[in-house]
């Protein structure tokens, strides 16, 4: 069940019943891929930074260690050791990502593994089925992501496709949710909108999925080659039309500013790679702008990453220790940079909750894009 509690313009403060429990939103949904943040960050430090719900890639899983595998194991919350909301992607952005190596028809998409070069077939239903096996709490509609650059023609026909994927796609879940050895017969399905930058499509979309009385839909197909600008135009333009008494998803999103963004336009969820990716790199996010930690000039500095951040970095650590540690190879100084990013992001969310709940959300908004564009 999705409570609107509270709202700010546009702006929505919610909470979101699941058989794993409640996510209040806005939320940042952390990525682990494979079923891990990548930088060696367990499921026992997620519960300490605040994670509300962890993100897992289902054609990764499916391709290593295989997804009936992991049904044998009890599925992905006893796997992992997880005991929180999961939600797992479809396979349709690798189906945008890989694009050399795959043929897309009708009844679904042919790839060759990235990891062993075996062919592999996905449609609606094996991605469901895939899912299933998973046992998420929500389960993305397997769906085409067409190139933001796409001729309109192509995208209107994929748009269309992606709609018939998704009657598929609610079909067969209702199927796998009646079967008496399914792990998660509480499985919740969220469908997609794409339409690349062609508001019309988008709108129009929108509209066809909003009928399906599905538990959440997602905006799809941004943040892959398009500019911020367009990103925001098109949110202003298609979130109107999805259901407004159902949570609303940006796919892919984004920076702090891009969450930012979406929240002000009405965005309920928010996943991306960023934060963990940028750690691994040694670039952490500060209320004052992002720091490149490899910098000489943090040599010296035993101040924490951020003052006043409770993160297990910067209560312990100090600058030039993670630096040495990141210069040295050593894999501590990864860990470090990306719980310090996903704690951050957490934390960030709670904020936005807050400031919502207050009726100050363009303040806060405001005050906090200011300070990102110090970067110290």
């Amino acid at each position: 069940m999705y409570q609107i509690l509270a709202t700010d313009g546009k702006a929505k403060r919610a909470s979101f019943e699941t058989v794993h429990g409640t996510i209040q939103t806005p939320v940042f949904m952390n990525v682990g891929t494979a079923a891990a943040i990548k930088g060696a960050v367990a499921t026992t430090d997620l519960q300490e930074i605040g994670t509300q719900v962890e993100l897992s890639n289902t054609y990764h899983l499916h391709v290593r260690p295989g997804d009936k595998i992991v049904k044998q194991l009890g599925g992905l919350h006893k796997f992992m050791n997880w005991d929180k909301p999961i939600l797992t992607d479809s396979g349709g952005f690798q189906v945008f990502s890989l694009a050399g190596l795959r043929k897309i028809k009708e009844e679904g998409v042919y790839f060759h593994s990235h990891v062993d070069g075996r062919k592999i077939f996905m449609g609606p239903e094996e991605s469901m089925q895939i899912q299933s096996n998973l046992a998420s709490t929500i389960a993305m509609a397997f769906d085409e992501c067409p190139s933001s650059v796409a001729d309109r023609d192509y995208v209107r026909k994929s748009v269309d496709r992606t709609t018939r994927w998704l009657k598929r796609c609610k079909t067969e879940m209702a199927r796998l949710n009646s079967l008496p050895d399914t792990i998660n017969p509480n499985q919740m399905l969220f469908g997609i909108n794409q339409g690349a930058v062609y508001e019309d499509i988008r709108i129009e979309h929108a509209q066809q999925i909003a009928e399906l009385d599905l538990d959440g839909y997602a905006v799809g197909g941004l943040a892959v080659g398009e500019s911020h600008e367009e990103m925001y135009r098109i949110l202003d333009a298609v979130v109107p039309y999805l259901p407004q008494n159902k949570p609303t998803y940006l796919m892919g999103v984004g920076t702090p500013a891009n969450i930012l963004e979406g929240v002000d336009r009405g965005i309920d969820f928010f996943d991306c790679v960023y934060p963990s990716r940028n750690g691994r790199h040694g670039h952490v996010y500060t209320n004052h702008g992002k720091l490149n930690l490899f910098n000489a000039k943090y040599e010296l500095d035993d101040s924490p990453i951020e003052d006043g951040c409770q993160c297990p970095a910067c209560r312990h650590y100090s600058r030039a220790y993670i630096r040495h540690l990141l210069k040295a190879k050593e894999m501590l100084g990864m860990r470090l940079c990306v719980l310090h990013n996903l704690y951050f992001y957490n934390h960030m969310m709670e904020e936005i909750r807050e400031a919502i709940e207050k009726g100050e959300y363009k303040q806060y908004k405001a005050k906090k894009l200011a300070g990102f564009e110090e970067t110290t």
